[in-house]
């Protein structure tokens, strides 16, 4: 029996009157989840534990079976492992999202952040940009290392640091950030020389002439220590690996002892590589001996902090071409035995354009033992099923049956 987790990030919603009050998920095409739900379980699950901040690191580490409340030491941290920082226990990571800020303003508190991604720059535009501040801060602060990530999330590491409190910046997009601004004072004053150094470099004049959000200012957040995990594989008894673009989820699978696979063209955008994660996958159960895929979107979230509903169907509808049709026609294809469980982390409602800490709809199909179901993938239908996981970390024992 092969095992695979499709999560489509923040693709959860609340119903959108533009779409006849229906959510993203009841709205968008999506042919190969319609036909799964008629021979599937559907159900709801929380997989933010109350009291806890809705992040994708509080809820990915839930949905791969590791109690947050038990192994949660900051969302930095596990970033940390992706990128291969060999963190001190003395260290504390944060957090280095290059951010768009309004430029009007001549006061550094007074400007309004208008983009946590940067128009989703690039990660070798984005390396550059790093590069020009780090070597200027690192030289005036000797206790700051910076490290490069993928596209707009990159690193810091703070030597004998402390964990502080710090503002996610798509939580705050459209307000003016004076009130969110870091207390530690060499924190704040970083973020501003970063400012003053990315305002007019050349990379960000030519992303206005292409009409592309300048990325002008670092922004710090998700303060954490060096995390442990235990091992995946002794923990459930199967071989697991990693598809996914982004840091985080590189970062759980690293400290789980799971294997990374990297796709090429996997950019954590809209426009990402959707066939070659499939493939991924689908190789490394059939080919290379694995028991449990992990194949992590990104899109739906990204699309969810831009406010944008067409590209949050969009990015549902691909997974659901471009990923979830590939995996389930081609386990068939090879003749194996497959439990599939589709859900999102979280959800990250157009409305509010952030995370909410809300029960997510899934839908778990057996390839051996198809049910009879009227319900169809969707936040309402999977209320309406009466069937409620409380406890996300144990959603994974029932993937595995146990």
């Amino acid at each position: 029996m092969k095992y695979v987790i499709v999560l489509g990030d923040g693709m959860a919603d609340y119903p959108i009157e533009e779409i006849g009050n229906e959510t993203v998920i009841e709205h968008a095409d999506t042919p190969t989840l319609d036909e799964l739900s008629a021979k599937s379980e559907i159900g709801m699950v929380l997989t933010v534990p109350e009291g806890m901040s809705p992040g994708s690191d509080t809820a990915n580490l839930s949905v791969i079976g590791y109690d947050p409340k038990k192994y949660y030491s900051g969302r930095s941290p596990l970033e940390a492992l992706s990128i291969g920082v060999d963190m001190k226990p003395t260290d504390i990571a944060f957090r280095c999202n290059i951010v768009t800020l309004s430029d009007e303003e001549e006061k550094y508190e007074d400007k309004t952040i208008i983009d946590h991604s940067s128009s989703e720059i690039s990660t070798e535009d984005a390396a550059v940009l790093l590069k020009a501040v780090s070597e200027v801060l690192e030289k005036e602060y000797g206790d700051y290392r910076f490290y490069v990530g993928t596209s707009y999330r990159h690193l810091a590491i703070w030597d004998k640091g402390e964990v502080v409190s710090l503002t996610p910046p798509h939580d705050i997009l459209g307000k003016t950030i004076g009130a969110y601004l870091p207390k530690d004072p060499v924190l704040y004053d970083m973020m501003k020389r970063s400012y003053e150094i990315l305002a007019n470099h050349p990379i960000n004049i030519e992303r206005k002439k292409k009409g592309l959000n300048p990325a002008n200012s670092f922004w710090f957040w998700g303060a954490g220590t060096r995390p442990a995990l235990s091992s995946f594989e002794e923990k459930n008894g199967k071989k697991g690996v990693m598809v996914s673009a982004v840091d985080l989820l590189k970062g759980i699978a690293v400290g789980a002892g799971m294997k990374v696979i990297e796709v090429e063209g996997a950019n954590g955008g809209l426009n990402t590589n959707y066939e070659g994660k499939a493939m991924a996958a689908v190789n490394a159960l059939c080919e290379e001996g694995y028991d449990f895929a992990y194949i992590h979107v990104e899109a739906p979230d990204e699309m969810g902090h831009q406010g944008s509903l067409e590209r949050k169907l969009k990015a549902v509808e691909y997974l659901d071409k471009r990923i979830i049709r590939i995996v389930k026609e081609q386990l068939e294809a090879k003749g194996e035995d497959f439990r599939l469980l589709v859900l999102p982390d979280h959800p990250t409602p157009i409305s509010l354009r952030t995370h909410v800490g809300e029960a997510v709809p899934y839908l778990l199909y057996d390839s051996t033992k198809p049910q009879k179901s009227e319900l169809h993938y969707n936040e309402k239908d999977g209320e309406k099923s009466g069937i409620y996981i409380k406890n996300g970390y144990e959603m994974i024992d029932h993937l595995f049956e146990k």
